[in-house]
């Protein structure tokens, strides 16, 4: 694909104000390939080597600016004795990237290590202990990093207040006694599972100021999240418990054109009905030896095109679908 792609994006006159590395859901563990509860297969040892590969990939290619990891960095079922061993290995890889790389939560991140640690371990460049940020890699353009597990069950102490809230609110929404069952929940009610998460009333105020400024200062805006913020590009059982609620923030502005998330294995695309994409990314963890699931996102002033490795489809975004919403 990727050949094929780099070929749509030569034919432009214009070259990218900038190009960013993604991929998602590594989840490695050095254990024996495994499935997932659907009875997907996924290969937790070589994941890393989709990674190395995304890695050389970006650095031969010479323009990549920066990368973005979209979370669950190792699996669930990595020893809980080498969590900490198994992070580095895979940071170590991604420290060979000639580049910065952002990284954010998943839950799978969560089930080995507590937030405090992986903010610290994952180099977030916050202030706080808090996992979400923005930056702007150049003047025309600002990203933002929430953190999808703000309000959720996982990585905070069990006694701690959103953990008690977060199940409270488990508690009406699933009747289910195994909280990461979506059985007998319908449509996207099946979100409410424990292994996703919400945004914060502090985040969601956080934000709406973001998104704010970059209004004001005729930013476009690229949201990155673990977790999928559209039912169209994305099974219900992968959802934000609140997308809406984030979606209500972005449509008060025309600045947000493109949401990009992992989590939902399978990837997906989507335009919602104001003319945001949502693209949903293909995890490198289901990939077959031989096979790679990553890419990069050429960004231009009207568009951006994400140039996927064999398993991760192309996409192009054209801000017009926004515009023409408006």
């Amino acid at each position: 694909m990727m050949a094929a792609a780099n070929g749509v994006a030569g034919s432009s006159a214009k070259k990218p104000l900038f190009s960013f590395g993604v991929i998602a859901d590594v989840q490695y563990a050095d254990i024996p390939d495994g499935c997932s509860f659907l009875g997907v297969p996924r290969y937790y040892r070589h994941s890393i080597n989709v990674l190395q590969r995304a890695v050389s990939s970006w650095n031969k290619h010479g323009n990549i600016k920066f990368s973005i990891n979209f979370g669950d960095i190792i699996d669930g079922y990595c020893p809980k004795d080498k969590s900490l061993w198994a992070v580095q290995k895979v940071l170590d890889e991604f420290d060979k990237f000639d580049g910065p790389t952002y990284h954010m939560f998943g839950n799978h991140c969560l089930y080995n290590l507590p937030r405090s640690k992986l903010v610290s371990l994952l180099k977030m460049p916050t202030n706080s202990d808090r996992a979400y940020y923005d930056f702007s890699p150049c003047p025309e353009f600002r990203i933002v990093v929430l953190d999808a597990y703000d309000f959720s069950c996982l990585g905070w102490p069990h006694d701690h207040p959103v953990t008690a809230a977060a199940m409270k609110l488990l508690d009406e929404k699933n009747p289910n006694t195994d909280k990461n069952s979506p059985d007998g929940l319908v449509g996207v009610d099946r979100r409410f599972v424990k292994f996703n998460g919400a945004v914060g009333k502090e985040q969601l105020s956080w934000l709406n100021d973001v998104l704010q400024d970059a209004s004001a200062l005729h930013q476009n805006v690229i949201i990155c999240s673990h977790l999928p913020m559209d039912p169209g590009a994305s099974s219900p059982a992968a959802l934000m418990w609140n997308y809406d609620e984030v979606m209500a923030i972005v449509r008060q502005y025309n600045c947000v054109k493109a949401c990009f998330a992992g989590h939902d294995h399978k990837g997906g695309h989507s335009v919602d009905l104001h003319g945001v994409h949502h693209r949903t990314l293909e995890a490198a963890l289901e990939c077959p030896p031989g096979t790679s699931a990553f890419g990069y996102v050429e960004v231009y002033p009207d568009r951006l095109l994400l140039v996927g490795s064999d398993r991760m489809a192309d996409t192009e975004i054209c801000f017009c679908d926004i515009a023409c919403r408006f």
